[in-house]
């Protein structure tokens, strides 16, 4: 069945239009996280830029079990709005519609439930489904953008003059796309961000409020695995990768305790290094010097361990 899924999948994403929403970075050739996250940066660099008193407002949307929300019919309604034959939609529908499910734990097993909404975990075609589902959540002013990596959403307003009008007014039809969408957003964890780099002048930011609910504004946000923090510094999140770093550092010994030399090398670009260079391309160049020698030091500690020279960050 998944080899079956990956040829669907295969198709359809060959048949999709140029058009699609180049804001969603998530389940496309040659995008990651890095560009994501990249882009966010970079827009936000580029109207700090632009002129004095403009400031940066990012609103990062956390959904509940949006995978398990999706509506077939909706699903296939848009697929069809994106020029995808009709009969590869009602395959579809059908392949979403009365699933069968039960969990099972050892020898015993769950009743069976009927599921005719969501798309089901593990399967090769549910995140490409999930991406063509929210295609059409898209910004609705020029002054806002809304980047996208699968479920992990952000909502961002340039803002300039004090300005936040059509910024809030994004977020209202973001919340009107979700109530006509069936996704529930998660406002315990949906958070506000604000870049701004003014000190001249003391702002009044306006309160965003879902549902009547104010979300709390932080200074600080872990997306896509980075810390972006309101100033822009990476200090809090190289210094969470250096934390990291250090815990693996233990396996490291005692692989050589066992005296295992031929593991070592391996092991560290595996589960040290590869933290350490997370997203480097994004954090790095922006980096402190002493945050750059911080996640050296983990550096010289693995090498003092395997006793072989590691190539620098």
């Amino acid at each position: 069945m998944k080899c079956f899924e990956k040829l669907v999948r295969d198709f359809i994403t060959s048949s999709l239009p140029a058009s699609m929403d180049p804001l969603q970075f998530a389940y496309r050739h040659n995008r990651s996280t890095d560009d994501a996250i990249a882009h966010l940066l970079h827009t936000t660099l580029t109207h700090l830029d632009e002129g004095r008193g403009n400031y940066v407002k990012m609103l990062f949307v956390d959904y509940s079990s949006a995978f398990n929300t999706i509506i077939p019919s909706l699903l296939t309604t848009k697929l069809g709005d994106l020029g995808l034959h009709t009969s590869l939609c009602d395959w579809i529908s059908n392949f979403l519609t009365d699933r069968p499910q039960s969990v099972r734990v050892g020898n015993c097993a769950s009743s069976t439930l009927t599921l005719s909404t969501g798309v089901p975990q593990g399967c090769v075609l549910s995140p490409l489904l999930y991406s063509l589902y929210t295609y059409d959540c898209t910004a609705t002013s020029s002054s806002n953008i809304i980047v996208k990596f699968a479920d992990d959403t952000v909502v961002m307003g340039l803002i300039s003059d004090n300005d936040e009008r059509a910024y809030l007014e994004e977020i209202k039809h973001l919340e009107n796309w979700c109530q006509e969408n069936n996704l529930l957003l998660n406002i315990s964890k949906t958070k506000e961000l604000i870049v701004d780099c003014s000190k001249k002048q003391e702002r009044h930011y306006q309160p965003v409020r879902i549902s009547g609910t104010m979300m709390e504004r932080v200074d600080s946000f872990r997306y896509l695995g980075v810390h972006i923090s309101q100033d822009l510094s990476w200090s809090r999140h190289t210094n969470s990768l250096a934390k990291k770093a250090h815990q693996r550092l233990y396996h490291l010994r005692c692989l050589r305790d066992f005296r295992l030399p031929s593991k070592l090398q391996n092991f560290y670009t595996c589960t040290i290094e590869s933290i350490l260079t997370g997203n480097i391309t994004v954090w790095f160049g922006n980096s402190t010097k002493q945050d750059r020698q911080a996640l050296q030091r983990v550096v010289r500690s693995a090498e003092r361990i395997t006793h072989t020279e590691l190539p620098d960050l």
